[in-house]
């Protein structure tokens, strides 16, 4: 789980949020666990069995005009029982100003209470967004990522194999490389992952024999780009007699990554065989299935209404005597 203090939300995010802490610093030392964000409605209001915590708690003008009508007694009691549970930070929207005793309780528990200026509406989608982005589980694996025709392709197979390669020629034909060797891959959705590459590595390659060439700056700025939505895994192996590599293609194999299943596509390697112009019909294929239209189940479908009516030929030409 990445580590997330309310400080480093604080300093990285201060703009975008358009944030102002009203309170001490003590409580920028919390630590945000998760990417939820709350709006205490019932837990200002006494109902706290099922309060959530540890999320991102905002306070909209609502919230804050029951909070500004409550007497000094039903203040402190009801700031108590929020701050008293360990938020990790509160931020109230449209630059509303709290009482000063909400201020000295939450310094109490040495929670952060924030102002920021945008609605509450914008600052709860924001906070979803980027909070998101953040927590989203991500793995990094040994590979290389193009887009080949606005399809993602991950090739993954032992080093040396030739992947580096083959992502070199496709760049040369138009095609443009996101990373190559580590690539970081992110679910951004229940069905969609992102593959990005190391900040470090950026967007250089090693090619065997050449030794380390910078992509970007050879091609240009269309060679490459930044993330991809990864669509497909295409797996190098090398050709075996024994190999067993689908011929018809109506026997889709699928491969998972972080819970989201994607196509995969067993690619065997040989002397002279031409990966680029495989890759491309790879990812052609599959905007064609993305469409509805699979080329592999229409000609079994084809083929076997051809042999179907064949056959009631034959038979009724055996059985016509004129």
């Amino acid at each position: 789980m990445p580590e997330l203090t309310v400080e480093k939300f604080y300093k990285e995010r201060k703009d975008f949020f358009d944030l102002t802490l009203l309170n001490s610093e003590e409580g920028l030392k919390k630590r945000i666990l998760n990417a939820e964000v709350h709006r205490p409605g019932l837990a200002l209001a006494g109902f706290l069995d099922r309060f959530p915590n540890q999320r991102t708690q905002v306070l909209g003008e609502t919230e804050m005009t029951y909070i500004n009508q409550l007497d000094p007694e039903g203040l402190v009691e009801t700031c108590e029982s929020i701050f008293g549970n360990n938020v990790p930070l509160l931020i109230i929207a449209k630059g509303i100003t709290p009482p000063l005793d909400f201020l000295a309780i939450a310094d109490k528990f040495k929670t952060a209470v924030f102002s920021s200026r945008l609605t509450t509406s914008e600052l709860t989608n924001r906070l979803s967004v980027v909070l998101d982005v953040i927590f989203a589980p991500s793995i990094t694996v040994h590979g290389t990522l193009v887009d080949v025709y606005g399809v993602g392709l991950l090739y993954t197979g032992k080093s040396g194999i030739g992947k580096s390669e083959i992502a070199l020629d496709l760049v040369e034909r138009g095609h443009r490389l996101v990373a190559d060797d580590v690539i970081k891959i992110t679910r951004k959705a229940p069905d969609l992952i992102v593959g990005t590459g190391s900040e470090l590595l950026g967007h250089h390659m090693e090619v065997r024999g050449i030794g380390i060439i910078d992509v970007e700056k050879l091609f240009g700025i269309r060679s490459i780009r930044l993330q991809k939505r990864i669509e497909v895994e295409v797996h190098l192996t090398l050709w075996s007699d024994d190999l067993d590599v689908e011929r018809l293609g109506i026997d889709e194999h699928g491969t998972t990554i972080l819970g989201v299943q994607i196509p995969q596509v067993l690619i065997p390697i040989s002397p002279g065989k031409n990966i680029t112009v495989i890759s491309e019909v790879i990812a052609m294929n599959h905007m064609l299935k993305t469409y509805g239209e699979n080329t592999a189940t229409e000609f079994s479908k084809r083929l076997a209404e051809r042999i179907h009516r064949q056959a009631r030929s034959k038979d009724y030409l055996e059985s016509d005597y004129e």
